[in-house]
């Protein structure tokens, strides 16, 4: 197969929600129509009967949660699909919008009875920022919940999308008899037992025909009717050029949990989405299609297999072909490095691969070269754009539980740090060390895994900081400038780069700071997100 007919049939997407939307469960039904898990693990009441496929690490499987964003990849009719699961959880929104760089489309969960949630609307937003393509799924539709057109108004207007319905419940809940498959013009019946088996599609060629009332009853079939009209005189017909543009988000309805309506999402989505797209660099926009290979690191994650301490960088390949033991440039270091095993992601099986195409994404064994935004290329010197670094809003003091564990921890931190889990500030004054985070429960995740993966105990007390602002002075020479720096002495910290960041402890604060020293500049992100 041709290079360029290989970078045509990738699928690079994401799959985005509120917490228990059911966005995990959704992720493990694809894979099971890719054929690339026998059986899925049923995620529910936050209890994992057998540990989801998505969820790696042993405090998701505790909580039923995902917090880490997993790769996972499948064929699917001569596409090649790659999924990124990310985490719902607010706390974990970071590695959420990093991953967000990483994908060219996204599907967007949503719970039929609860609507829009606030993490949606977040998340939405990043990919309206960024024009990402998505489509909506409308999630648990065997449980009673809302209407179908309320819930399309609350998209559009909450979302500011526009979306047109590519498939229609017929009924819901206790009375949901299936759904009808406008973008195929077919009925996909559901039964009680569906989830062991996916009923076979009934073809329907001309709704008026009494055959959709003896499959569905007549009450139904009369209500069916009667909302497909409704739909035709409302909502635009789906355009794909205007859906790849991000301009228009077409609907799905189904229930992930009962592996309904997931097929149909699959089909429509492997036509409609798009290949790999440009990305924009500090120099120029990229080309998926340029022979050259070029890509960057959008995730670091430490002892994928606690058996091996091995720390994986993932790189999302924007152009090119990525080969294994091939030397290629790491731009912020300047130098040439080669790969002899990278690894791809099937499902839960990681396999060595010996080429990759733009799309795909490839984990690299690291062994602490890598930071989050890295770029590779095969010798143009250039940084893709865009990979965003927050000011943390929870700031706590880590303290060492065991002095005979001090280098465990001190290894630790510094693994999990360069993992983007969390920020860690040294403070100018003392050289402690302080964690900061986007969400609490940040915390529990580091103390634990600090435990079980690097054999060291934490324990923390508050640092009370409000905001942490990255510092730029004008002119680092000037007396205003170390006139900051003596006043605001205790408040000053390094983060892990060395750059110097002021931890302001409220919002007055920073005003006054910034009205005193006009000619230092303070930042809340590393990078800008947009």
């Amino acid at each position: 197969m041709s290079f360029l007919k290989e970078i045509e049939r990738r699928r690079t997407f994401g799959v985005i929600a509120h917490p228990d939307a059911g966005k995990t469960t959704l992720t493990e039904k694809l894979l099971l129509f890719g054929g690339a898990i026998q059986e899925a693990g049923a995620v529910k009441n936050n209890k994992i009967k057998k540990g989801a496929t998505s969820d790696f690490m042993e405090i998701e499987r505790q909580r039923g949660i995902s917090v880490a964003t997993s790769v996972l990849a499948f064929n699917y009719k001569d596409k090649k699909i790659n999924i990124l699961d990310t985490p719902g959880h607010k706390d974990f929104a970071e590695d959420t919008f990093r991953t967000l760089t990483a994908v060219d489309s996204v599907i967007v969960v949503i719970d039929v009875a609860k609507g829009v949630e606030e993490q949606t609307e977040k998340l939405v937003e990043v990919c309206r920022m960024r024009n990402i393509p998505m489509i909506v799924f409308i999630n648990k539709l065997d449980r009673e919940g809302r209407d179908a057109f309320d819930l399309m108004d609350e998209v559009e207007q909450k979302l500011q999308l526009k979306v047109t319905p590519l498939s229609y419940p017929i009924g819901m809940g206790y009375d949901f008899k299936g759904i009808y498959n406008i973008w195929e013009k077919n009925i996909n019946l559901f039964s009680d037992d569906s989830r062991k088996n996916i009923e076979d599609v009934i073809k329907v060629s001309d709704l008026a025909s009494g055959e959709l009332d003896k499959l569905v009853g007549q009450t139904a079939a009369g209500k069916l009717r009667e909302e497909l009209e409704i739909i035709e005189g409302i909502y635009p017909e789906f355009d794909r050029e205007q859906y790849v543009k991000g301009e228009l988000q077409p609907v799905f309805f189904g229930s992930a949990l009962n592996n309904f309506g997931v097929r149909e999402l699959l089909d429509c989505f492997i036509q409609i989405a798009p290949s790999p797209r440009a990305k924009e660099s500090d120099t120029r926009l990229v080309d998926p299609k340029e022979d050259a290979f070029s890509g960057f690191v959008f995730k670091i994650h430490a002892n994928m297999d606690p058996k091996h301490r091995d720390r994986l960088a993932f790189i999302k390949i924007v152009s090119g072909t990525f080969e294994r033991n091939t030397p290629y440039l790491h731009v912020r270091q300047g130098k040439k490095m080669k790969f002899a095993s990278p690894n791809a992601f099937f499902a839960e099986k990681k396999e060595i691969v010996d080429i990759s195409y733009a799309g795909d994404i490839v984990g690299l064994h690291d062994t602490g070269n890598f930071k989050i935004g890295d770029t590779l290329t095969e010798g143009e010197i250039m940084q893709f754009k865009g990979i965003p670094s927050f000011s943390p809003e929870h700031f706590r003091y880590i303290n060492n539980a065991d002095p005979m564990k001090s280098k465990q921890l001190e290894k630790g931190i510094d693994q999990l740090m360069d993992e983007g889990v969390a920020q860690l500030f040294t403070l100018e004054m003392n050289g402690r060390k302080v964690i900061g985070t986007v969400g609490a429960l940040q915390y529990e995740v580091i103390q634990y895994r600090l435990e079980h993966e690097y054999g060291a105990k934490c324990t923390y007390e508050n640092f009370p900081a409000y905001k942490a602002c990255w510092v730029q002075p004008d002119d680092p020479k000037n007396d205003e400038f170390k006139e900051f720096k003596r006043v605001k002495q205790k408040f000053l910290a390094f983060d892990k780069s060395g750059q110097l960041v002021f931890l302001a402890n409220s919002e007055f604060s920073i005003q006054m700071t910034q009205s005193k020293y006009p000619s230092v500049k303070l930042r809340f992100t590393s990078e800008d997100i947009i």
